[in-house]
């Protein structure tokens, strides 16, 4: 007769053993989020794991450029267009006569068929490859997000067999063969049309044009490079008050713009005195994209148009957003 204590033992082991046996019976039940609703393509590679059988057990597969992967038992099986889910059931159905209820259990272990890429304005401009169903700006944060100089449409072009791009402003381009469209940064961002943060599909090429730019450089508190953003110019004080205003050793009086006219490489020099428009003795200026409004010290009454511009030009502006 078994003792209290020995009972006690069975019951343990009786318990771990069935445990035990139930993990082995079943699969991976775990997916990874980036798997989840993910459409398997060409070139994506996944893993295939088969419970009891050898020739499938933990071996790596190539979908090929046709869709189809070949499978020891099951042969010639297309996976191309399924889901990680459904390439499971296929898999276990062709199974079926060599095993009575078939464990299967795929994962992707190279994503390679749904390239989007995402040029411009980016921090790392490329390809990125989608995984599951993504946004547009998903998408862009995955290529590390906009630069402070980039404009604020981003333009989409996506190819007809995925069917129009879902916005007011889609068009077709002339070839006929792709939907194009373009969406402001700035109402998304900012919640006023959310509808704009569409869902991105495959080949999707996403556009981000660098903003255009006025500069503010020497004696200020805050130099460099200022988007204009929606607006197509702005005023030598609004310019300044950018800039943080002027720094303690600034000659405002002998301030200039530098303006380059179209197809012309040499800079106009246009004489601002900022004293008399803070004093509202003289209009206001206008700057437009790309000019220069260059404030000198008291030291330095005057500089050279090519030596501000090369300084530009070599990416030594900050570039500030606001």
């Amino acid at each position: 007769m078994k003792s209290a204590s020995q009972k006690t033992l069975t019951a343990f082991l009786v318990v771990v053993l069935t445990a035990v046996c139930a993990t082995a019976q079943q699969p991976a039940n775990t997916r990874n989020q980036s798997e989840a609703g993910y459409i398997l393509g060409p070139d994506d590679q996944i893993l295939i794991r088969v419970l009891d059988a050898e020739e499938i057990f933990e071996k790596p597969f190539l979908i090929g450029t046709d869709g189809y992967i070949r499978l020891p038992m099951v042969g010639r099986l297309r996976a191309a267009g399924l889901t990680v889910e459904q390439l499971e059931m296929a898999i276990a159905s062709g199974l079926k006569p060599f095993f009575q209820e078939p464990q299967v259990s795929v994962s992707v272990v190279e994503f390679r068929s749904q390239p989007v890429s995402v040029l411009g304005a980016v921090v790392n401009s490329g390809v990125v490859q989608l995984r599951g169903h993504k946004t547009l700006f998903e998408v862009i944060s995955a290529a590390g997000g906009l630069k402070n100089e980039a404009g604020n449409s981003i333009k989409i072009t996506r190819r007809k067999e995925f069917g129009p791009i879902p916005l007011p402003t889609a068009t077709a381009d002339p070839s006929g063969q792709f939907s194009v469209a373009e969406v402001r940064v700035k109402s998304v961002m900012e919640a006023r049309n959310p509808q704009e943060n569409i869902e991105v599909k495959p080949n999707d090429v996403i556009s981000i044009p660098r903003a255009e730019l006025i500069y503010v450089v020497g004696a200020v508190k805050r130099a460099g490079g200022f988007v204009l953003s929606e607006r197509e110019h702005i005023s030598v004080l609004q310019a300044l008050s950018m800039a943080e205003g002027l720094d303690r050793i600034a000659a405002p009086k002998n301030a200039k713009i530098l303006r380059s006219s179209d197809g012309d490489s040499n800079r106009k020099e246009i004489p601002v005195d900022v004293n008399k428009i803070l004093a509202g003795k003289t209009s206001d200026v206008q700057m437009f994209a790309n000019d220069i409004l260059f404030i000198p010290n008291s030291a330095a009454k005057s500089a050279g148009a090519r030596t501000i511009e090369a300084a530009i030009q070599l990416g030594t502006a900050a570039i500030w957003r606001f």
